[in-house]
C-alpha cells in the first residue's frame, strides 16, 4: 500500500485545483476534454481549404494568406512546453475558462476580420489560448475519474483530437462552399461556449491563473524561438530538403534553455524510466501517419488520376477506423493493462502501413480504402492507452509539463512525416516515391511497437528519479 505524504497528491487526485469530490467520476469533463481537443485540432486543418477565397476576398498573395494558417500552427507547438510549466502551478478551472473564452474570442475576431493583418493578428492570439488547451486536455481527462478508468478517459480526447484534424478539410469544404470562408472560423463557437458552460458548472474553484514570472518568459521566448525555427526549417523543407540545415540555427536557443531553470524541470521528467520511450513512440507514429496522409493522396491524384472528392472520401477510412476503434482501445486498457492494448494498437497500425506499401496504379480507392481502415483503427487502439501510460507515468506535480512534452512529440512528429516523405519520394524518383514514402510511413509505425514495449521501473523507483531531477526553480 502507497502512503502519501501531507503535501502531495493521492491516487487519482491531479494538482492544480482539479480533483474528484466525493470520489465521483466526472464524465461530463472528460467530454469537455475530448469537445475541446476536437475544436483546437480542427483548426490545424480547417481553414487550408479556405486560404484561395481569403486570398481573392482580402487582397492579399497567396504566401501571405499561408500565414492565416501558419499563425496558429506556429504559437501552438512553439508554446507548447511553455504552457506546461505554467499550467503545473495554476488552477485547472481558471485556466480551462480562460483559455477556452479566448480561443473563441480569437474565432470571432478573425471571422469579423476585415483585412488580413487583423486576421493573421487574431490567428496568432488563437494559436497562444490553443497551446494552453493542448497541454490542458489529457490533464483534464486523467484528473475527472478514477486511476482504474483512465484508459476510458484518456481515449476520448486522444481520439477526438486526431479526428479533428483528419475531418478538418470536409468540414471546411462544406461550410466555404454553403456559408464562405468567414464561417470556417465561427462554426467552433457554439462547441467552446458549450464547453464554458459546462466547466463552470462542474469544475471545483480553484485559486485561480497567476501570471508568469519576468525568468518565466525569458525561457518561454527561448524555447519558444528555437520550436518555432525547427517548425519553419521542417516545413519548408517538404518542398526543398536542403531547407534541413535550417535546423541547425534552433540550437543555441534550445541549448540556453535547456541549460536555464525553464528547461531543467522538462529534461527532468523526461528522464524518468518509460517516458523516454513512450514520447519515441508518439513521435514516430505520428511520423508515420502524416507521411501516410501526404503520400497516399498525392499518389491517388497524380498517380491514380482520382478525382480530389473521390481522395477524401478514400482517406476519411482512417479516421472512420480510428473512431469506431478508440472507445475499445479504452476499454481494453482499464481491463487488460494499457501498455499490452498500446502495442497491439501500434502493431495493428503498422501493419495497415505495410499493406500499403506496394500501392501501384492498378489499385482502385476500395484497395486503398480497407488498408486505411485498418490503420486507423491500431490508431484508435493505441491512442487513449498510449496517453494512459504516459500520463500516468507521469510526477503528480509535473503532469502538465508531461501533457506538454507529449503534445510536442506528436506536433513534431506531424511536421516531420511530410517533409521525411517528400525527401524519400525525390530520392526514389517518379515511379517508385509513393512506396518509398509508404515505406517509410511504415517503418516509424513498427518503431514504435519496440520503444513502447520498453517497460519502466518500479513506481517507487520512479519517484526517487523524477524527484531529484525535477526540483528546479520556476
Amino acid at each position: 500500500m502507497t502512503h502519501h505524504s501531507g503535501g502531495s497528491p493521492g491516487p487519482g487526485r491531479i494538482p492544480g485545483g482539479l480533483g474528484r469530490p466525493g470520489g465521483q467520476d466526472r464524465w461530463l469533463l472528460v467530454a469537455v476534454a475530448g469537445l475541446l481537443s476536437f475544436v483546437a485540432m480542427l483548426d490545424m486543418s480547417i481553414v487550408n481549404v479556405a486560404l484561395a477565397e481569403i486570398s481573392r476576398d482580402l487582397g492579399v498573395s497567396a504566401a501571405t494568406a499561408q500565414w492565416v494558417v501558419l499563425g496558429y500552427q506556429l504559437p501552438v507547438v512553439a508554446l507548447l512546453l511553455p504552457a506546461g510549466r505554467w499550467l503545473d502551478g495554476a488552477g485547472r478551472r481558471s485556466a480551462v475558462l480562460a483559455a477556452t473564452a479566448g480561443f473563441a474570442l480569437c474565432s470571432a475576431l478573425a471571422a469579423a476580420a476585415p483585412w488580413a493583418g487583423l486576421l493573421v493578428t487574431a490567428r496568432l492570439a488563437q494559436g497562444v489560448f490553443g497551446a494552453v488547451l493542448f497541454v490542458l486536455m489529457p490533464v483534464l481527462a486523467l484528473g475527472s475519474v478514477r486511476p482504474e478508468l483512465r484508459g476510458r478517459a484518456m481515449s476520448v480526447p486522444a481520439t477526438l483530437g486526431p479526428l479533428g484534424a483528419v475531418t478538418g478539410p470536409a468540414i471546411g469544404g462544406l461550410l466555404l462552399d454553403g456559408l464562405g470562408w468567414r464561417a470556417v472560423f465561427l462554426v467552433k463557437i457554439p462547441f467552446c461556449l458549450l464547453a464554458l458552460v459546462v466547466a463552470w458548472r462542474a469544475m471545483p474553484r480553484d485559486s485561480g491563473l497567476q501570471l508568469p514570472r519576468p525568468r518565466a518568459l525569458l525561457h518561454a521566448s527561448l524555447v519558444a524561438t528555437g520550436v518555432t525555427i525547427l517548425l519553419v526549417a521542417l516545413t519548408l523543407a517538404a518542398d526543398d530538403s536542403r531547407w534541413l540545415v535550417l535546423i541547425a540555427a534552433a540550437a543555441p536557443a534550445l541549448w540556453l534553455w535547456l541549460r536555464g531553470g525553464g528547461g531543467r524541470p522538462v529534461s527532468g521528467v523526461l528522464r524518468v524510466p518509460g517516458l523516454p520511450a513512450a514520447h519515441g513512440a508518439v513521435l514516430a507514429l505520428a511520423t508515420g501517419f502524416a507521411a501516410m496522409t501526404y503520400v497516399i493522396a498525392l499518389h491517388l491524384q497524380r498517380d491514380n488520376g482520382v478525382s480530389a472528392t473521390t481522395t477524401g472520401l478514400t482517406v476519411l477510412a482512417f479516421p472512420l477506423g480510428m473512431g469506431l476503434a478508440g472507445p475499445l482501445g479504452g476499454r481494453l486498457a482499464d481491463r487488460y493493462g494499457a501498455r499490452p492494448v498500446a502495442v497491439a494498437g501500434a502493431a495493428v497500425t503498422a501493419c495497415g502501413l505495410l499493406l500499403l506499401v506496394p500501392v501501384g496504379e492498378d489499385w482502385s480507392p476500395v484497395d486503398v480504402a480497407w488498408r486505411l481502415a485498418l490503420a486507423g483503427a491500431g490508431m484508435g487502439l493505441n491512442g487513449g492507452p498510449t496517453q494512459a501510460l504516459v500520463m500516468g507515468t507521469a510526477p503528480p506535480e509535473r503532469v502538465a509539463t508531461v501533457g506538454s512534452t507529449v503534445q510536442l512529440a506528436r506536433s513534431l512528429g506531424f511536421t516531420l512525416g511530410p517533409a521525411l516523405a517528400t525527401a524519400v519520394w525525390g530520392l526514389a524518383g517518379a515511379g517508385h516515391g509513393a512506396r518509398a514514402g509508404l515505406g517509410l510511413a511504415a517503418a516509424a509505425a513498427c518503431l514504435s511497437v519496440p520503444l513502447l514495449l520498453l517497460p519502466a521501473r518500479r513506481h517507487a523507483d520512479v519517484a526517487a528519479t523524477t524527484n531529484a531531477a525535477t526540483a528546479a526553480p520556476n
